[in-house]
């Protein structure tokens, strides 16, 4: 549409998604005593629908931080973050957590577990709950352990809990804090190579994920983008790119380029 000498260019109209999640000079700082510790500094990024981005950055520097503003369980300092052009004041439905801990109840079974945000979250009968939480249970791999305990579930297992949680409530955007750094190496292994089809495809809900990560090979595997964050307080680095085909070949040349390049911006 044309206003005076102008062209406006609306991003429908040019096939550009609108983005799903828009963070916007965000800031964050904590008072202590009469000083002033600031974590975030204006960190402003989008993600569009089927997008997986990863962000990393050193120890301390304000990842996690990040990623309880975006649930809305703390606010900013400054700046806004929307999630489809509506400001996140509180946590909502439309984003879900996955903690590295698992956060499961250990008095509660594998079943249980999953209905209990089910329940809480969304307007269904006890019994739909079930069925739904049955079926997360089976797309998980989990069948046959709707019964057992926590505790005596592998971490492979419990992580796998934890994702069957997030298939069930169908939240829009998943928000996973370092998911495999409990896991052994090879457990991480097996549940990677899983994880992309089970968030990220056209039986998903799920239409973002934002992944916390200090494993680079890890991020390069799974991420569409890789959002590198500065020392404390935490700045945008680089928005980078991965444009690598999927499955992603872990030996190859390519693959190599963006682990070394990531590597050379957090050293």
């Amino acid at each position: 549409m044309a206003v005076g000498n102008e062209t406006r260019i609306n991003s429908q109209d040019v096939g550009i998604p609108s983005p799903l999640l828009t963070v916007e000079h965000v800031g964050l700082s904590y008072q202590i005593g009469k000083e002033s510790l600031k974590v975030i500094d204006d960190i402003t990024f989008t993600a569009t629908k089927n997008e997986f981005v990863a962000i990393t950055g050193h120890s301390g520097c304000g990842k996690s931080s990040l990623m309880r503003l975006i649930a809305g369980l703390q606010h900013p300092s400054s700046g806004t973050i929307k999630i489809k052009g509506r400001e996140v004041d509180s946590p909502t439905d439309e984003v879900f957590m996955i903690f590295q801990n698992f956060a499961l109840f250990p008095w509660k079974n594998v079943l249980d577990n999953i209905e209990i945000p089910l329940l809480s979250r969304c307007k269904l009968a006890s019994n739909q709950c079930q069925m739904k939480a049955l079926k997360v249970i089976d797309d998980v791999g989990l069948k046959g352990f709707e019964k057992m305990y926590p505790g005596e579930l592998s971490g492979g297992m419990k992580q796998r809990v934890g994702i069957a949680r997030a298939l069930a409530v169908e939240p829009e955007i998943l928000l996973m804090d370092e998911p495999f750094n409990a896991l052994d190496g090879l457990t991480a292994e097996h549940l990677r190579s899983e994880i992309y089809s089970l968030l990220i495809g056209t039986e998903s809900p799920i239409a973002v994920v934002l992944m916390v990560s200090h494993d680079v090979e890890e991020i390069v595997e799974l991420a569409d983008r890789a959002v590198i964050l500065s020392n404390r307080p935490a700045k945008i680095i680089e928005d980078m790119q991965i444009d690598l085909d999927r499955p992603r070949n872990k030996n190859s040349q390519d693959f190599h380029k963006y682990v070394d390049k990531i590597y050379s911006l957090l050293t």
